[in-house]
């Protein structure tokens, strides 16, 4: 047996102000070929669990490339080609493959292109037609007709965070090897929930659902089960939310169920949906609490969802307030990294922060600062997987830690700032750039945890996102879409 393993993704904005190109990537991830020859991290993994799984059956393995970059806008059209062309160039050279495992976002897009995953699915079906071609998905995907069509299998991560990269990635496998055996002849179908909002899935209902989800797999020919959330930042005609079932040989089956858990997360919909705090009603809110640390999260400025990360709405605020005893990261600031790296450790200087990238960043602050740390190779843990942080540097102003960083990535766990030096049992306030990840690594730790909506590029007001793709045919902007 041959499998053919690869892995390209991004997740688009549409209304970033950050264009993806081939920066973009070379800061992510990018190996030719060889990224399982690296120590894994969340971006790879799934290609190193592949890879292990088919030694352990004694298959070939044709490995190719491997390219990974943050959130933000719409990919440029000649790097979107670029790799789509070297996946399918490379599989074309191994002459095609009994398996083919692709590790992406599904939220992908680029000039000229609304559905790269699909468009990749759709040149590598052509190349291998009976192939079994599996799609390892991000739940913050737009599930277009092309993909459910070109792919075998499509498994998304289950959990939000999404923490369970690599229990999907294995469940992908075993589908696939299974199918590629004869075992199972899996049918897809999806239904469209009609819904637009966030579902994280550390608290209820949305961890019941999920451990009822899973406990449905593998029951009389159920396959496997996902829920797309949608990626609501993404303007497309299939942006929002979708429930897929993949079922042993039925069609019809695949269609109940996919109806049955997508009319099931509908009617959780108000439970779901909850307003949240400005930035001065949750600052209140915070100030009212008797201990800390309390952890407010600002979602709109998370670079996870393609925000630069360098907005100063929340710190300017709490600086307006006097607030002492905070932490606050991961500024985005290649600047202010630079000049911090070259002024040293110890040194106390007049510095500008953030407000860099436009508008929804907010305007600049300017501080006299104290450098207090400078850290090169950190990574912090997403799950059980690291995450590259880039340079850091730890700058003290008042009362106030900030963290500034040169390697756009959203805020995941306390060591972002424990392993500079920050004691966070010791903070009152601690700040994240952060929608939701931010939950697995800080709800520990938090005397308190508050989401807080604050301006920015992702903002969660999911009725007034200003689409132009995406008909405005879906709760909460209608009450019932299915009226």
């Amino acid at each position: 047996m041959k499998i053919f393993i690869a892995g390209l993704s991004t997740e688009t904005n549409s209304f970033s102000p950050l264009p993806t190109g081939m920066a973009s990537f070379e800061e992510g991830s990018i190996h030719h070929g060889d990224a399982t020859k690296d120590a894994p991290m969340y971006w790879t993994a799934p290609l190193h669990i592949w890879r292990e799984k088919a030694g352990e059956n004694g298959w070939q393995v044709i490995e190719s490339l491997s390219a990974h970059a943050q959130p933000s806008g719409p990919t440029v059209k000649s790097v979107y080609e670029g790799f789509r062309d070297e996946i399918a160039s490379d599989l074309r050279a191994a002459g095609g493959a009994d398996v083919i495992l692709l590790a992406l976002h599904g939220a992908m897009i680029a000039d000229g292109y609304d559905d790269c995953e699909g468009d990749l699915i759709a040149h590598l079906r052509a190349i291998a037609p009976d192939a079994v071609i599996g799609g390892l998905l991000d739940p913050h995907s737009n599930l277009t007709d092309k993909m459910m069509t070109q792919a075998s299998l499509l498994v998304a991560f289950k959990e939000y965070p999404h923490v369970d990269v690599p229990e999907r990635a294995a469940d992908l496998f075993r589908l696939a090897a299974d199918t590629a055996a004869g075992k199972i002849k899996p049918v897809m179908r999806d239904w469209d929930c009609r819904m637009i909002i966030a579902m994280p899935t550390t608290k209820q209902p949305m961890r019941g659902f999920v451990d009822e989800m899973m406990a449905a797999e593998g029951q009389g020919g159920l396959l496997s089960l996902s829920l797309i959330h949608g990626f609501p930042w993404s303007d497309h005609p299939r942006t929002g939310t979708r429930a897929v079932a993949i079922c042993d040989g039925s069609a019809e089956r695949a269609a109940e169920e996919a109806e049955a858990l997508g009319r099931k997360i509908f009617a959780l919909r108000h439970e779901l949906h909850r307003s949240l705090p400005d930035i001065d009603t949750a600052l209140d809110i915070a100030e009212a609490e008797a201990k800390g640390p309390i952890v407010l999260a600002d979602m709109s400025d998370n670079a996870g969802g393609g925000a630069p990360s360098d907005a100063t709405f929340l710190l300017r605020a709490m600086i307006e307030r006097g607030m002492t005893g905070v932490a606050t990261g991961l500024f985005w600031d290649p600047i202010a990294v630079r000049i911090c790296k070259e002024a040293g450790e110890g040194a106390t200087l007049n510095l500008r922060i953030g407000g860099k990238c436009g508008p929804m960043s907010g305007d600049p602050l300017d501080l006299t600062v104290t450098v207090k740390k400078i850290a090169s190779g950190l990574t912090q843990r997403f799950g059980k997987l690291p995450a590259p942080m880039g340079d850091v540097v730890w700058i003290e102003s008042n009362g106030i830690d900030i963290v500034l960083n040169d390697l756009r990535t959203q805020t995941f766990h306390p060591e972002a700032f424990e392993q500079l030096g920050i004691d966070l049992s010791q903070r009152r306030y601690v700040c994240v750039k952060s929608s939701n990840h931010y939950e697995a690594g800080f709800n520990p730790i938090a005397a308190k945890v508050i989401g807080v909506a604050t301006p920015g590029s992702i903002t969660p007001d999911f009725a007034n996102i200003p689409y132009k793709n995406r008909a405005k045919t879906y709760f909460p902007v209608v009450e019932d879409p299915f009226a």
